[in-house]
């Protein structure tokens, strides 16, 4: 079973909002989540994600889609994995 973590759309019309989830490659978008790492607000670009469970998820082998690195990235989240996979730091 892959799985990805990507955004789920939750928003109203004109509104975009969107939960961060682990979810099974083959899935639907909108579809049964495995986990809930976050949300992203888009209209005003603000984001929260639990670090812990996106690290689990990224080392139990996650892939991620192209927005989902972004907002990672910007949290600090893929630096941290990836220090995690250099064995610089001890989980």
């Amino acid at each position: 079973m892959a799985v990805k973590i990507r955004l789920k759309r939750i928003g109203r019309r004109s509104q975009p909002s969107y939960r961060v989830v682990v979810v099974e490659e083959t899935k639907p978008r909108d579809s049964r989540v495995i986990a809930d790492l976050g949300w992203y607000d888009a209209l005003h670009g603000q984001h929260e994600i639990d670090a812990a469970t996106a690290l689990l998820w990224l080392g139990r082998g996650a892939q991620l889609t192209e927005t989902a690195r972004h907002l990672l990235s910007k949290k600090g989240i893929l630096a941290e994995f990836h220090k995690q996979r250099q064995g610089k730091t001890s989980v």
